[in-house]
């Protein structure tokens, strides 16, 4: 435990000091674990929102968040990490003021926030916000503007997770899947999502022209996964083939064989026996 000296000037000073060596200590650490360089960075809302895709907002009023929950900013991602340490020296003058000021038992007005999922975003109080974590504080006051987007935030813990709920927005834009079906259908390498795309669509294609009528991208999906994608999968799955994939992934690796091996889009057991003697253990 860190003990006060009864100065609120000199232990605001302290506190910042402290933050900034664990800032450098945490940079550090990752740098020698080899981890991403995003793990401790603090998420830019606008990057977020953008591969989620807004839909809308509403606002909540004023409430009481917890500090933890706060993991990005709309403006200042590059003055503190994802602790909202400063990474700054830069940042003291300001950092102290408000750190003394609330030392000294003085009102500190609410922050502003964004909500995505259980995710904050500062708008405004950085600063405040950094004390309270530097402070240990378990909530903080916020006003909070939630944002309603296309596809859920969870699963969103660094900026490389962005890269995987763009291509899912915009598989589901090109294949709209709802409830138990969307869920059903899962690849982990978000390049997958844009194949497995082009891959219903051209299903999708074939069978308007079997049927000679037009068909929209909803009626298209929902058949696809009920004629195509479930049997398939089944039938792989019967076949103990591709164990360590998830279904989609299965169906991906065995829809691009299949026309290289056989050069039709037909599926049947003789088909599944074949792949499955040329299916990577």
């Amino acid at each position: 435990m860190v003990r006060d000296t009864g100065f609120p000037g000199a232990d605001a000073g302290d506190d910042f000091s402290r933050q900034r060596r664990r800032a450098e200590y945490a940079r550090l650490i990752a740098w020698l674990r080899r981890e991403p360089e995003d793990v401790n960075t603090v998420l830019p809302f606008d990057a977020v929102v953008r591969a989620l895709g807004r839909v809308g907002e509403r606002r909540l009023g004023l409430q009481s968040i917890d500090v933890a929950s706060i993991v990005g900013s709309v403006d200042r991602t590059e003055d503190f990490d994802r602790r909202f340490r400063p990474t700054s020296a830069r940042l003291r003058q300001r950092w102290e003021k408000l750190a003394t000021a609330r030392r000294r038992g003085e009102s500190v007005p609410p922050i502003t926030v964004y909500r995505v999922g259980t995710m904050h975003f500062v708008v405004d109080g950085h600063h405040r916000v950094s004390i309270a974590y530097a402070r240990g504080d378990a909530t903080i006051d916020a006003y909070v503007t939630e944002i309603v987007t296309r596809i859920s935030p969870e699963g969103v813990t660094q900026h490389s997770d962005l890269m995987r709920k763009d291509h899912y927005r915009m598989f589901l834009s090109r294949v709209p899947l709802t409830g138990s079906r969307r869920d059903a259908v899962t690849v982990r390498d978000p390049w997958d999502y844009a194949e497995l795309a082009e891959c219903i669509e051209a299903w999708g294609f074939r069978l308007m022209q079997e049927r000679g009528e037009f068909l929209t991208r909803d009626v298209v999906a929902q058949r696809w996964f009920d004629e195509e994608f479930v049997p398939v999968v089944d039938m792989v799955r019967a076949a103990g083939m591709l164990r360590t994939r998830t279904d989609a992934e299965a169906y991906l690796w065995l829809a691009g064989e299949r026309y290289r091996l056989v050069r039709r889009h037909v599926w049947n057991e003789e088909i599944i026996e074949r792949l499955r003697r040329r299916a990577p253990r």
